[in-house]
């Protein structure tokens, strides 16, 4: 079982959330007192996970884990709603890098993913998350107000004189000036990759790099944990798989400028077609007249 599943299934399961991503993070800048209880050495891996609730109406939260070293499981520390969440800055948006900061109401956190991909994967996953519960919230205040302004009764004069309608349209207009729309997170600098509405093919890219990137990280490990003397064949093995690894980020690298590309000529594509149908209509009217 990953890690990212362990989470899931000791922390967010039993509360009835789905989680929807999760990166392993380090503190750029350390802070110098800690009122923690760490383990051993104070050692710890640090996970910002990105959940959603199950339950209506849903609510999109940012999490804080951690996992002491020593021990299996993890603890939760802090929790945010995405309205706290004022600003994702990719720090760098000209070209792939693992820092990211999360601005939050009183707090600014400065952190470094594993991984340059795992960072994107995370933004990117939590800027469709949050576009898609910022425009349910604003759907659903509207329908509300909607709602009220027809409800909203008129004053009717004494006799057969016609209807009033002046104090309604008051309240209305006061009811719009008291609506205000909710802040929504704001993303700088990042990457228009990440934030590009037809963006599955880069998903689906930065998953496979995540994955690489996890399996290398194991063999590595899995490497200096072996002795390194009197077993030659384990040696030979690890550069066995290390050649296989590497050819396969070259594959995929080479498949990614692929879909790139071929992503580029469907938009052009789509472009030509919509000029061509643009003169077969003016070439239309011009011959019905």
């Amino acid at each position: 079982m990953s890690v990212q599943s362990a989470i899931n299934k000791e922390l967010f399961i039993p509360r009835d959330e789905r989680m929807l991503v999760a990166v392993e993070v380090s503190r750029r800048k350390r802070k110098r007192m800690s009122f923690l209880p760490t383990g051993a050495g104070g050692d710890y891996n640090t996970f910002i996970c990105v959940s959603v609730t199950n339950t209506r109406p849903h609510q999109l939260l940012i999490t804080k884990v951690k996992q002491f070293g020593g021990s299996s499981t993890f603890t939760k520390r802090t929790q945010w709603t995405v309205e706290k969440l004022r600003q994702v800055n990719g720090i760098n948006p000209n070209k792939d890098c693992p820092e990211f900061d999360l601005v939050f109401d009183g707090a600014v956190d400065q952190w470094v993913a594993s991984s340059s991909a795992e960072k994107c994967l995370f933004v990117q996953i939590l800027y469709h998350a949050c576009k898609t519960y910022w425009e349910g919230k604003v759907g659903s205040l509207g329908k509300v107000v909607r709602q009220r302004s027809q409800s909203a009764p008129l004053e009717v004069g004494a006799g057969p004189s016609v209807p009033s309608p002046v104090p309604a349209p008051r309240t209305l207009q006061s009811r719009r000036k008291s609506y205000i729309p909710p802040r929504q997170t704001e993303f700088i600098n990042c990457q228009p990759k990440l934030t590009a509405e037809a963006c599955t093919m880069n998903l689906v890219i930065f998953r496979c790099k995540v994955f690489m990137n996890r399996l290398k990280n194991r063999m590595v490990a899995n490497k200096s944990r072996s002795p390194a003397r009197g077993q030659p064949g384990q040696r030979v093995t690890g550069s066995s798989l290390g050649n296989v690894v590497h050819r396969m980020n070259v594959a995929l690298g080479e498949r990614g400028d692929k879909l790139s590309h071929a992503e580029d000529k469907t938009v052009e594509l789509m472009h030509k077609a919509q000029q061509f149908a643009d003169t077969a209509h003016k070439l239309a009217l011009k011959y019905s007249k």
